[in-house]
C-alpha cells in the first residue's frame, strides 16, 4: 500500500488502533486487515468462504481503489463496532421524544456516525403547551440543545459531531429556522436545510401565496407569500452558506419503500434520504485508479521525478465500457466486490438501538458512490465544466449503478431479497428481486479521499495547493497531477510553484500552457451552472442522493443564489447546497499563503 504523507498521518490521528498511551497498536495495512477479516465474516451466515472474501476485500482495500465510509474503518473488529455513517432518527412532539432522540443521537456521534432530524413535528414556538397550560418553545430552540449536547461528543473520539436539521417550508416557524445560523457560532454542529415542497416551488412560480400548518392541529395558520420565504433563504445562504434546500417531493417520488413511510430528513451531508429510525452504511471507488495509458498527465512519484509511462502503448484502447483509458472491466468486478463487502457490513454491524437494526436490516440500504471525478477528468484531458465531462458522468455513474444493481440481484438469489422487498418500487413484474433497496450514493468523501490520496466525491479541484484542518492538524496539499504535467512538459520551477502557492489557481500565472488553466480550473473558477449540471449528471444514475458543494465567488449576488437553487431543483438534484467564497461559515480547506518546504509537499 503506497500511502501519501498526508494519509499516514489521517491514519495515525483517526483511524489506527491505539493503546492506553494513545500510541497506534497497528499498521495501516494491519488495519485493513483488520476490516477484511471483520467483514468477511458475515459469508458463515450464507455458507460462503470467509477466508477467501477476507482476502479478496483485503486487496480492493489495500489498492486503495475502494474504502468504507470511516465508522467502517475506526471500529471494525472492535468491541463498540458501529460500522455506518449516515442515521435518521425520529424527533416527535413531546418531551419523551425529544430528549430520548437526543441520547440515542449521543451514542451514534460517539461511533462516529452521523445524525440527521427533522423537527418538522414539533409545535410552533408560542403554540399551546397542553399539559402545563404554558407555550411552545418552538423547534429552534431545541436544535440549540442538541448543538450543546453534540457540542461536548467527539465522534469515536476522533471525528467532531454532525448533525443534519430539517424543517419543512411550510413550518409556522420557517423564517426562524431559516434565519437560525446568521449570528456568528449558532448551531455550529448543524448543517441545515429547508425541505421544499413541489407546491412551494409553483407557488414561488407564480407569484403566489402558500399556508403555514400547524403541526399539532394540521391546520393552516395564515398564509404567506412565497417570493418573501424565498428571498430570506436566499439572503441567508448568501451570507452564511446556510440553509441549503431538499426537494423533498422529488426524494419521496424515489423512495424505495414508501409502503414504510414517508421520507423526512438526510443525514448531515444530504447525500443518504432515511425513513425515521434508518442506516446506512456507505463506501466509495477511487475513479483515478481506473485509468488507462495516462502517460504524461500521470503524477510526479515520490522521489519528485516523472512517473514513467505506462507499459501499454495503445492509446487508443477501447476497454469493455467503449470509452478510451477507462477500465470498465476492473470496474466492472470491483463493483460487484464492493456492494458484497457493504451487505456485509450490514450483518456485521452492531447496532446502537434495536429499532435501527430492524429498520436496516429490514431494507439493506447501502450507498456505493466514487472518489477522485476530477483526477479522472484530469489524467483523460477531459475540462471540468464540459459537456463531455458531464456526458462522460452520466456514462461512468450509469455503468456502476447498473453494475451494483446486477450485483445485489445477484446477491438476492443467493441469500434472499431485502426483508421489505415485497411492495417496493423495485417489486415489478418480471424483475429480479433485490437484496438492497437502494445500492448508489455519492458521499463527501472528505477523508477517505485522503487516505486514497485523490480528488474529494465528485468536487472539482479545489485549489492547486491548499492547507486542510482536520481536527488539530494542518494538512499541506499541492496537486500531484499539476506538478507531474508541469515536469513533463517542461515548464516546471520552484519560483512557478511559490506563485501557484500564494495564488491557490493558475489565473494569471504567464509560464503555464492555456490548456493547462483549462484543465485544471479550479472550484471558484467554475460556473454555478457548471457544478449543477455535474450534480445533475450523477443523480440521474443515483439511487440515494449527491453530496456537492455549489461554489460561488466572493462577487456573486443573491440572485445567483436564487438562480442556482432553482436550477437544480428543474434539473432533478434531490438538493443543493451552496457557498460564496467568503462566507462566515468557517471551511476545512484554506489557500496557503507561504511554504518554505516546497521539496517535502512535490514529492
Amino acid at each position: 500500500m503506497e500511502l501519501s504523507r498526508n494519509a499516514r498521518k489521517v491514519l495515525r490521528a483517526r483511524y489506527l488502533l491505539k493503546d492506553e498511551h494513545g500510541e497506534p497498536t497497528e499498521t495501516p495495512g494491519e488495519m485493513m486487515r483488520r476490516v477484511a477479516h471483520h467483514i468477511a465474516q458475515a459469508e458463515a451466515d450464507y455458507g460462503g468462504d470467509a477466508g477467501l472474501w477476507e482476502e479478496l476485500f483485503y486487496g480492493l482495500l489495500t489498492s486503495l481503489k475502494f474504502l468504507p465510509n470511516s465508522p467502517a474503518l475506526m471500529n471494525a473488529g472492535k468491541a463498540m463496532g458501529q460500522l455506518a455513517a449516515c442515521f435518521v432518527l425520529p424527533v416527535e412532539d413531546s418531551m419523551a421524544s425529544i430528549f430520548g432522540t437526543l441520547k440515542n443521537a449521543a451514542g451514534i456521534l460517539q461511533s462516529g456516525g452521523g445524525t440527521g432530524f427533522s423537527f418538522s413535528h414539533l409545535r410552533p414556538r408560542s403554540d399551546l403547551v397542553r399539559s402545563t397550560m404554558g407555550v411552545a418553545s418552538g423547534p429552534v430552540s431545541f436544535m440549540k440543545i442538541y448543538n450543546t449536547a453534540t457540542d461536548v461528543i467527539k465522534q469515536g473520539g476522533a471525528r467532531r459531531g454532525a448533525n443534519m436539521g430539517i424543517l419543512r417550508v411550510d413550518h409556522p416557524d420557517i423564517l426562524d429556522f431559516i434565519k437560525a445560523k446568521r449570528a456568528a457560532g449558532e448551531l455550529a454542529n448543524f448543517n441545515i436545510s429547508v425541505a421544499v415542497t413541489d407546491s412551494f416551488i409553483e407557488a414561488l412560480e407564480k407569484g403566489g401565496r402558500y399556508s403555514l400548518v400547524n403541526p399539532r392541529t394540521k391546520a393552516p395558520v395564515k398564509e404567506v407569500s412565497a417570493a418573501a420565504v424565498f428571498d430570506e433563504i436566499v439572503s441567508c445562504a448568501w451570507e452564511t452558506g446556510d440553509p441549503g434546500l431538499i426537494f423533498i417531493d422529488v426524494i419521496n417520488r424515489y423512495n424505495p419503500t414508501p409502503r414504510l413511510g414517508r421520507i423526512e430528513s438526510t443525514n448531515p451531508c444530504g447525500e443518504q434520504p432515511l425513513l425515521p429510525n434508518e442506516a446506512c452504511v456507505l463506501g466509495s471507488l477511487n475513479l483515478s485508479k481506473y485509468v488507462q495509458d495516462v502517460g504524461p498527465l500521470q503524477p510526479a512519484s515520490n522521489d519528485g521525478s516523472k512517473a514513467k509511462n505506462s507499459k501499454n502503448k495503445n492509446k487508443n484502447k477501447k476497454t469493455s465500457g467503449g470509452k478510451p483509458g477507462l477500465d470498465f472491466a476492473a470496474l466492472s468486478a470491483d463493483v460487484r466486490t464492493a456492494v458484497r463487502f457493504l451487505d456485509n457490513a450490514i450483518d456485521v454491524n452492531s447496532y446502537p438501538m434495536a429499532e435501527i437494526e430492524a429498520m436496516h436490516k429490514g431494507n439493506r440500504k447501502v450507498g456505493l458512490g466514487v472518489m477522485g471525478w476530477a483526477d479522472l477528468l484530469v489524467l483523460l484531458g477531459i475540462q471540468y465544466d464540459s459537456q463531455e465531462a458531464f456526458s462522460l458522468a452520466e456514462e461512468v455513474m450509469g455503468f456502476i449503478n447498473d453494475e451494483a444493481h446486477k450485483a445485489s440481484a445477484a446477491l438476492a438469489a443467493e441469500r434472499g431479497a431485502f426483508p421489505n422487498f415485497e411492495g417496493s418500487i423495485w417489486d415489478r413484474p418480471g424483475a429480479k428481486p433485490l437484496r438492497n433497496a437502494t445500492l448508489t450514493t455519492i458521499a463527501p468523501t472528505g477523508t477517505i479521499s485522503i487516505i486514497a490520496d485523490c480528488s474529494s466525491g465528485i468536487e472539482p479541484i479545489f485549489k492547486i495547493a491548499f492547507k486542510r484542518l482536520v481536527l488539530d492538524s494542518e494538512l499541506f496539499d499541492v496537486n500531484k497531477y499539476f506538478v507531474g504535467m508541469a515536469k513533463a512538459r517542461g515548464f516546471y520551477s520552484d519560483e512557478l510553484m511559490q506563485e501557484v502557492i500564494k495564488k491557490g489557481s493558475l489565473r494569471g500565472i504567464k509560464d503555464v500552457p492555456r490548456d493547462v488553466k483549462k484543465l485544471f480550473r479550479t472550484a471558484h473558477e467554475i460556473a454555478p451552472e457548471g457544478h449543477i449540471e455535474m450534480q445533475a449528471a450523477f443523480q440521474k444514475h443515483t439511487d440515494n442522493a449527491v453530496s456537492k458543494t455549489i461554489n460561488l465567488p466572493r462577487n456573486s449576488t443573491r440572485k445567483d443564489v436564487a438562480k442556482a437553487y432553482l436550477l437544480a431543483y428543474h434539473k432533478g438534484c434531490k438538493g443543493i447546497t451552496v457557498f460564496r467564497y467568503g462566507t462566515k461559515r468557517k471551511g476545512t480547506l484554506v489557500r496557503l499563503t507561504e511554504l518554505t518546504n516546497l521539496a517535502d509537499l512535490v514529492d
